[in-house]
């Protein structure tokens, strides 16, 4: 009695060419991820010969070949912001599209990073995207064990690229904007003091407050979240005459809004002016009409997935890649 005892096994990527009428190479060329040379007709009729069988592509093999596994990690300290959903659906989307997927990596704390290292925590993957600022570009770099180290949180160093958004610009209009309103006197609702990108943000609001003769009284300290702007809003009976509100976040001064929207009917300020920073979508509804400071995050996004595709294209020492910030009316200015 004869058995064929490859009856049951897998179809590989011989196979699929035998069908497809192609190479192995240009099979194996046709279902990859990177950017190879491969006709369109070929390449339909490999994807067609793999459907027909279920044949699936072998990642470790493929790992092995091309000394990449197609993993980026995105670092955050944690995912309660709203202008997070915004931007990280956006950017998956983007590193998926260039063939990669994503893991989240959520980090908390300065010792969290450190349990990374002590327990010798790494995973392999093609790039790190750093969003947390509670690890620096070596620190992180020895967490995956590799060189491509993507920083977005000022924590950067000259072996790392760099893509932050430029906010001086954006946040002289806005203030520009309070003043000409007759504004002197404003409360300034911050985000965490240990983001080294905040500090840089508040400096700004500092200068730009000074420039246009605005007068701060005081600072309530959030951590960019509504949570946070909704208790700072009760913060504010207790300060001094102010003509204006600016948030670091448009999440703080979303919940500001919500506490205090009999100061603000139909949207419009009667007691005082209300600014967020962020952009984010939800301010182009009526319920949260708030003015803003945005930059084009298509645009940061492309510059990220870009480095993450072309790492070869960095070369130490290499200056920040900047995106623009602009200040974006709406009716509580």
């Amino acid at each position: 009695m004869n058995h064929d005892s490859n009856r049951d096994a897998p179809p590989t990527i011989a196979d699929v060419a035998r069908l497809a009428g192609v190479s192995r190479a240009v099979a194996s060329r046709a279902l990859s991820n990177e950017p190879r040379p491969v006709s369109s007709e070929k390449r339909e009729r490999v994807i067609a010969a793999a459907a027909s069988l279920g044949y699936k592509p072998n990642l470790l093999a493929q790992s092995l070949t091309t000394k990449t596994v197609n993993l980026v990690a995105v670092v955050v300290n944690h995912i309660h912001d709203l202008s997070d959903l915004d931007l990280f659906d956006r950017l998956i989307d983007q590193v998926q599209m260039v063939g990669k997927q994503v893991i989240l990596i959520r980090i908390g704390s300065v010792a969290r990073v450190e349990e990374f290292l002590r327990n010798g925590v790494a995973y392999h993957v093609d790039a790190a995207l750093v969003f947390s600022d509670f690890a620096d570009a070596s620190t992180v770099r020895r967490m995956f064990r590799s060189d491509h180290v993507i920083m977005l949180n000022g924590l950067h160093d000259e072996f790392s690229p760099v893509i932050i958004p430029d906010e001086h610009a954006g946040i002289a209009e806005a203030v520009a904007d309070a003043a000409s309103k007759g504004v002197r006197r404003t409360v300034l609702v911050t985000g965490r003091a240990s983001s080294p990108v905040e500090q840089a943000r508040i400096r700004s609001y500092q200068e730009a407050f000074l420039r246009y003769g605005i007068n701060l009284v005081r600072r309530i300290q959030g951590d960019y979240s509504y949570e946070s702007g909704h208790a700072a809003a009760t913060e504010l009976t207790g300060v001094d005459l102010f003509d204006a509100v600016f948030c670091t976040s448009d999440a703080m001064a979303m919940g500001i809004l919500d506490v205090r929207r009999t100061d603000f009917p139909d949207g419009r300020p009667s007691r005082f002016r209300l600014y967020g920073f962020d952009n984010l979508s939800l301010t182009d509804f009526d319920a949260y009409p708030i003015s803003s400071i945005g930059y084009d995050k298509a645009l940061y996004v492309r510059h990220i997935v870009d480095s993450v595709a072309n790492p070869g294209n960095f070369t130490p020492g290499q200056l920040p890649v900047t995106v623009p910030t602009r200040f974006v009316p709406r009716l509580t200015g």
